[in-house]
């Protein structure tokens, strides 16, 4: 005769994610665990962080020992009710990139006069640099011609 156990949707499951009060999703199955946190070797912490979605990932990641698998199977209390899966839905956060933009509008407006110096002084360098090698250039040629010149005299 096959067992009966009692089925709780991921909304249900993820109204249960305090230290007092912690359940966890893990292979379609349904665990209260509050009562192990205390003695979980990796801290409470990590639990609580899996409540309120499919916990099984982590949970295999975790690398957990048959005696592990075993200790857990003692927390069971029901299945996930799989026909009762409700796809979230996505938060828009204009909000967010409104107060973003606006911050930054706000930083460019107080702070134009520096991005405006970085580009004279760009502008400054990129200047000598090139009349240095103009200078230079103009040396160079001018020394050719006077060995050239003194080539010719002197022969």
């Amino acid at each position: 005769m096959p067992t009966l156990t009692k089925l709780y949707t991921m909304q249900e499951a993820a109204q249960h994610s305090t230290p007092q009060d912690c359940w966890v999703v893990i292979d379609g199955k349904v665990y209260d665990v509050g009562s192990y946190l205390d003695e979980h070797p990796g801290g409470d912490d990590v639990i609580l962080a899996t409540t309120g979605k499919d916990a099984t990932d982590e949970f295999e990641d975790a690398g957990h020992s048959k005696s592990a698998r075993e200790l857990l199977e003692t927390f069971f209390i029901g299945e996930l009710d799989l026909s009762a899966t409700v796809i979230p839905e996505l938060e828009i956060s204009s909000k967010k990139q409104t107060d973003c933009t606006q911050k930054l509008k706000d930083l460019t407006k107080q702070y134009w006069a520096v991005s405006v110096a970085i580009a004279g002084v760009s502008v400054v360098v990129g200047f000598h640099a090139l009349t240095q090698e103009v200078e230079e250039l103009i040396l160079f040629y001018l020394g050719c011609r006077e060995s050239i010149l003194y080539q010719i005299l002197n022969n």
